[in-house]
């Protein structure tokens, strides 16, 4: 294979008819989310021949609607749950240094002092914060990678925040964590190392009729059905997981993002961290992300009922994110200012009581009656300790043969350590280079298409080989899959209405 790396409509019909055929497969894993392709990256990095098919996109569902932020599991250590806490910063620490580092990067995070915060609540955040430097020290993280929590003054805070209320503004504390380029992009990266190691990964692909040794795959755009069988079966279909295995119990939490132009906000550098009135440890942050974008987010609601493909935020989490930020801000702002909005599901397990805010981000392993291995719960953050959890179990209970899991220090494609076969020559902008790492230079040196430099439309930080890379080289099958996933033009609906026909024109060219 010419490029091992590179996910496309050729390679998905070549992989789809041998496993139509009867490819002999180890682990067939069920979901294309940050789960499922860690899994399938763990399991072709130990050897098992592997398959992973997903009913729609990668990072279709929860993967691509999270804050973007690596944890270090603060929260989770001031809520006394050490275990989370301590494997959250872990792992943080070893996408940040090892995984993806060119995917992952120290974001500030920044709480201004102001009169309605008291003097009990300063200081709890502040040794929340001198905890949080402790489980970076614990995990190994060094303060280059993410410098230590410190409380600056605030003039310096309206540097960072420009919008910030200086009335009786007091300084602000100062603390670091992990922030993803993209969510989806990491979900992609993944998968695509997946292949490299040998991964058979096919989109567009449902799954029915699993059973411990056996699935039905049905391929979503032409219909046609097969069965195929393997040592074992994972699910890892996050709030999906009941439709493969009904004796799944889950209570999906949503969580909801707006989305502002960073001029809203003054264009800030920092992530303006809003302590939410009567809560402890909980905050609402405006966060600079790529694009010239702020998102404002995060509510965690109770989601009952049936499990919609694309979630919807309710005008009360709205109403709710914009009252609370405002708490904050010398400069009010409203609906108006909001450019794009969305909402995610997160797959928590249902402990039957409670408040969604208050379940464990903990993961869990089941095996159901039919012998699938489902994976639920969890967080982005721990995507890789899940998989080898998992993976782990599997290996023990099917008996299957596989090498020790390498995950811990296997660079994603992207990565210095791994910049793809090909890796063109010359400098990259530095767009490029936030989004495809040591591989941005090929996105560039490939593209057959004319203008590849040249913006997809004016304003738009996106270029036109980008779009024909994601059609290329990184699964995209159609326009949704290059707007809403392998770009985040999407999120803001006039900008992906400028650029839908633009789309088109490469899909049509493969």
């Amino acid at each position: 294979m010419e490029n091992p790396t590179a996910l496309n409509a050729a390679r998905r019909t070549a992989d789809l008819n041998a496993l139509a055929d009867g490819a002999e497969l180890d682990v067939v894993v069920i979901g294309g989310g940050i789960t499922g392709v860690g899994i399938a990256l763990d399991a072709a990095s130990r050897g098992l021949r592997t398959a992973l098919v997903e009913k729609h996109d990668l990072a279709f569902g929860t993967s691509r609607w999270s804050s973007k932020l690596v944890h270090g599991g603060l929260r989770y250590l001031a809520s006394g749950n050490i275990g989370i806490a301590r494997r959250s910063a872990i792992e943080r620490g070893i996408l940040m240094s090892r995984n993806a580092p060119h995917l992952v990067h120290a974001m500030p995070q920044l709480v201004p002092l102001l009169p309605a915060m008291n003097h009990f609540n300063r200081a709890m955040v502040r040794v929340g914060f001198l905890a949080g430097d402790a489980l970076r020290i614990m995990a190994g993280t060094s303060s280059s990678t993410l410098p230590r929590s410190r409380r600056i003054s605030a003039s310096r805070v309206v540097e960072m925040a420009p919008t910030v209320r200086r009335d009786g503004l007091a300084g602000g504390l100062l603390n670091y964590d992990g922030q993803l380029i993209d969510d989806a992009r990491l979900v992609t990266a993944v998968a695509r190392t997946a292949a490299q190691h040998g991964a058979r990964i096919l989109t567009y692909v449902a799954a029915s009729q699993a059973t411990a040794t056996s699935v039905r795959l049905t391929d979503q755009r032409t219909g046609e059905s097969f069965e195929v069988k393997a040592g074992a079966v994972i699910n890892a279909a996050g709030v999906w997981g009941g439709d493969i295995d009904p004796a799944l119990k889950l209570r999906p939490s949503r969580g909801t993002h707006l989305v502002f132009d960073a001029a809203a906000f003054g264009n800030p550098t920092a992530a303006l961290t809003i302590p939410i009135p009567g809560e402890l440890n909980r905050f609402v942050f405006a966060m600079p992300e790529q694009l010239g974008r702020i998102y404002l987010g995060l509510t965690d609601e109770d989601a009952p009922g049936p499990i919609p493909d694309v979630p919807e935020p309710s005008s009360a989490e709205i109403a709710f994110l914009l009252d609370t930020v405002n708490t904050a801000l010398g400069t009010t702002v409203s609906s108006s200012d909001v450019i794009g909005s969305y909402a995610g599901l997160r797959p928590l397990i249902d402990t039957g009581e409670g408040r969604t805010a208050d379940v464990s981000r903990d993961h869990a392993i089941f095996e159901s009656p039919t012998g699938v291995i489902s994976v639920v719960g969890g967080k982005l953050t721990e995507y890789r300790y899940m998989a080898e959890d998992v993976l782990n179990r599997a290996i023990t209970v099917r008996a299957l043969r596989a090498g020790e899991c390498r995950t811990r220090n296997l660079p994603l494609i992207g990565a210095a350590a791994n910049p793809g076969p090909a890796a063109g020559p010359g400098n990259a902008p530095a767009s490029l280079v936030a989004r495809y790492g040591a591989e941005a230079a090929n996105v560039v040196a490939v593209a057959t298409c004319e203008r590849p430099t040249e913006p997809v439309a004016d304003g738009i930080d996106v270029t036109r080989a980008e779009f024909e890379y994601a059609v290329t080289h990184e699964g995209a099958l159609d326009v949704g899959d290059i707007l809403d996933r392998r770009t985040r033009i999407g999120l803001v609906p006039r900008d992906r209405d400028q650029v839908v026909t633009v789309a088109e024109e490469f899909l049509a060219l493969r």
